[in-house]
């Protein structure tokens, strides 16, 4: 009989792209529920090194790692790297993407953008994904993956940037459905699909535009880093041993 215990005490915990943002919470969330935790980063390793400060002041251990997803040899290292100075592996969390909305690549053409995510949204999540299988399979108690999708992939959204997440959200959908009867049942692979979330990109929509979102959610208000962090902690538990290929709307319920 499993331990229905929603906490992580004595687990280690990967999570790629936690310098900032929805990774940011999912690092520290998991260190608040005990786990120790090994945490990427691409460019911004100030708020990786920043992170890592605030999980050693919460009594965990923190092993920061520089990673680039999109690159095949750089997903192996970070496997290797993460195992031998956590121990294991528990739970694997593919949270890095490609930031086409704020940062430089808002300028680019709509077939760069696409590239873009395909590279590291599609392609570095299915890279980490297969890595994670492999390490986690091998060990006494399995593990789990847990993915990040976009909980409008099952409505749709009109616009050429959500067409083009959708296409690649979809994408990581439909894969971990598919590598969770695969992999299954040493391994568990599950799903988390934010929808409106309060982070950087939100900060560039007019209040009129803010309020219209929290009008039409069901809850009323925006999501938080901390609701999504709550879902993937939740997934990387014992309490949710009996769940595979399932997927967890984090969107106040704008899509249900």
């Amino acid at each position: 009989m499993h331990n229905a215990d929603a906490s992580l005490a004595g687990r280690c915990v990967l999570v790629t792209g936690a310098s900032s943002g929805i990774g940011r919470a999912i690092a520290l969330a998991s260190a608040r529920a005990g786990a120790d935790v090994a945490l990427t980063y691409r460019r911004n390793e100030a708020g990786a090194r920043e992170v890592e400060r605030d999980i050693s002041s919460a009594g965990r251990k923190a092993v920061v790692i520089r990673a680039d997803v999109a690159d095949e040899s750089s997903v192996h290292a970070l496997g290797e790297t993460a195992r031998e100075r956590l121990g294991r592996i528990d739970a694997w969390v593919n949270n890095a993407g490609a930031d086409i909305l704020t940062g430089p690549a808002a300028t680019l053409s709509d077939v760069a953008k696409l590239d873009l995510l395909m590279s590291v949204d599609l392609r570095g999540t299915m890279l980490a994904s297969w890595r994670a299988a492999d390490i986690l399979a091998a060990q006494p108690d399995g593990g789990v993956i847990i993915n990040m999708s976009w909980d409008h992939v099952l409505t749709g959204m009109a616009g050429r940037n959500p067409e083009l997440f959708a296409a690649v959200k979809g994408g990581v959908l439909a894969f971990s459905k598919s590598l969770a009867r695969s992999v299954a049942p040493r391994v568990r692979v599950n799903v988390v699909a934010p929808g409106w979330i309060d982070t950087s990109f939100a900060a560039g929509i007019d209040d009129r535009r803010r309020a219209a979102i929290a009008d039409a959610t069901p809850l009323r208000r925006w999501g938080t880093p901390d609701d999504v962090a709550g879902a993937v902690v939740f997934l990387a538990s014992p309490a949710a041993a009996f769940l595979t290929g399932q997927t967890l709307l984090v969107g106040g319920g704008a899509v249900m």
